[in-house]
C-alpha cells in the first residue's frame, strides 16, 4: 500500500502544477470521546492512548480527521479528532461514512466463499472455467490460476493500478471506467510469478472475483453483497455506490496531500468503479466492526468455508503479516491474533480488526495518501490498542 501511496503522490504532484485547485490547513482539534459506555479504570490507560493516537493522525501524520469505533464487552466507544471539512472546520460526526477502498475486499470474498458453500463455485477450479478467455495474454493464463489464488493474492497477475494513469482520473474524477477495461490494462503486462509460487497483493484479482459473483449468480458483486450481508446484517450506514459520485449520509470530506509540505487537495467526489469489487464500498466505523465480528464468530460462512478463509500464508512482512483468502491476520501485542483487512483509496484510508470471539476495532482517517507514511503505523497501533483493552 506505501508503494502505491509514493506513486500517487507523484501523480498528484502533476495534477497541482497543471492548476487543480487545493485547499486550506486544517485547524486540528484534540481527540474527544463521543460515545462510550462505563469502562473500568484498567482501560483509563488505554482510552488515553487512544486519544494521543488520534491526535497523533490529526497533527503529526497531516490528517485533517480521524475516527475509531470500538466494541468490546463494555460496549461501544468512539473517538473523533480533527475535522470532517478543512474550510468550514465541522467537527468529524461520529456516524462518519468513509470510502473504505480494500476493506472491500473481505466481503467479496465472503460472498465468493458462501457461493463455494453453496456448491456453486470450486476454490481450485481454475478461473478460466467460470471466465473463459478472460485472463489471457502476455504469460497470464485462467487455465492455470484457481479462485483460491485470486482471493490470496497468489496468482502472479500484475495489479492494475500500478499502470492506471491517475493524471487522467484526476482531469475527469467523476467518469466512469470499465472493469474489463481495467483488467485488461494489467493484463498487457506479464505476470508477477507464476501462479501458487508466491505472495503479491493484486487488485485485479479482486476485479476477477467480482465477474465470477456475476457469471455465476446473475446478479452483480454489489448486488450480491447487499443481499447477503448489507441487509442480512442490517448494516444501515453501508453502501455499494456503482457510478454514484457522492457519499450518503454524515460523511468528512477526503483528502490527497502530494507531499509531505503540500496543501491538501479535495477529492471527495469521484467515480468508484475505479475500484469496484477491489475497493468500492461506503461504510462506517460502527458496520465495520459488525461486519467483521460476523465474519470471524461464523455468522456468514459455514465452519468449513470459515476455515478456508483462515488459512493464511506469510507476506513477507515483519509484523507478521499472514494473508488468508480475503482477510488477513496479525499478532496482537497482549497476545493472540486478529483478523482484518485495511483499505486506501482516494481521500480516505480505514484499518479493521476484530479478535474471534471478542471485540472489533475500526479506525478511519480523511487523508490518503497522507502526509508520511507513519499513518499506516499510527492506525494499525490504535486498532491493536483498542483490541488489547479488552484483554486486560
Amino acid at each position: 500500500m506505501i508503494k502505491q501511496r509514493r506513486a500517487l503522490r507523484g501523480a498528484l504532484t502533476l495534477a497541482m502544477a497543471a492548476g487543480v485547485a487545493v485547499s486550506v490547513q486544517p485547524t486540528v482539534a484534540n481527540a474527544t470521546l463521543a460515545s462510550t459506555t462505563a469502562a473500568g479504570a484498567g482501560n483509563d490507560a488505554d482510552q488515553a492512548r487512544l486519544g494521543q493516537l488520534l491526535d497523533r493522525l490529526t497533527t503529526v501524520d497531516g490528517g485533517p480527521g480521524a475516527l475509531l469505533h470500538l466494541r468490546d464487552r463494555h460496549g461501544s466507544t468512539v473517538l473523533t479528532s480533527g475535522v470532517a471539512d478543512v474550510t468550514s472546520q465541522a467537527p468529524v460526526p461520529r456516524d462518519s461514512r468513509f470510502r473504505i477502498g480494500s476493506m472491500t475486499k473481505p466481503f467479496v470474498a465472503t460472498v465468493v466463499l458462501q457461493l463455494v458453500g453453496e456448491d456453486r463455485v470450486s476454490l481450485d477450479a481454475a478461473v478460466e472455467h467460470y471466465l473463459p478467455g478472460v485472463v489471457r495474454g502476455n504469460g497470464n493464463d485462467g487455465r492455470k490460476i484457481t479462485v483460491r489464488q485470486l482471493l490470496q493474492h497468489t496468482s502472479g497477475l500484475p495489479d492494475y493500478l500500478s499502470y492506471l494513469d491517475m493524471q487522467e482520473v484526476l482531469n475527469d474524477p467523476l467518469a466512469h471506467r470499465d472493469t474489463r477495461d481495467l483488467v485488461n490494462l494489467a493484463l498487457a503486462h506479464p505476470p508477477t510469478f507464476a501462479p501458487g509460487t508466491d505472495w503479491h497483493y493484486s487488485n485485479t484479482n479482486y476485479l476477477l472475483a467480482g465477474m465470477l459473483i456475476e457469471k455465476v449468480t446473475g446478479h452483480t458483486w454489489a448486488e450480491e453483497v447487499r443481499r447477503r450481508i448489507i441487509t442480512p446484517l442490517d448494516l444501515r450506514e453501508t453502501s455499494v455506490p456503482d457510478d454514484a459520485t457522492a457519499i450518503p449520509g454524515p460523511h468528512p470530506r477526503g483528502y490527497v496531500r502530494p507531499g509531505q509540505d503540500a496543501p491538501l487537495l479535495d477529492v471527495t467526489a469521484f467515480n468508484p468503479s475505479i475500484a469496484g469489487s477491489a475497493g468500492g464500498i461506503i461504510s462506517s466505523g460502527a458496520d465495520i466492526d459488525r461486519f467483521l465480528g460476523a465474519l470471524v464468530d461464523g455468522r456468514l460462512l459455514h465452519p468449513a468455508q470459515l476455515r478456508e478463509m483462515m488459512r493464511t500464508r506469510p507476506t513477507g512482512d515483519s509484523d507478521g503479516r499472514a494473508y488468508g483468502l480475503g482477510l488477513e491476520s496479525r499478532p496482537l501485542p497482549c497476545g493472540g491474533l486478529y483478523w482484518g483487512h485495511g483499505g486506501d483509496i482516494i481521500g480516505y484510508e480505514t484499518v479493521g480488526g476484530a479478535v474471534v470471539n471478542g471485540s472489533q476495532a475500526t479506525i478511519m482517517v480523511n487523508v490518503d495518501p497522507g502526509g508520511s507514511d507513519a499513518q499506516d503505523d499510527d492506525m494499525k497501533t490504535a486498532v491493536q490498542t483498542a483490541l488489547c483493552r479488552d484483554r486486560r
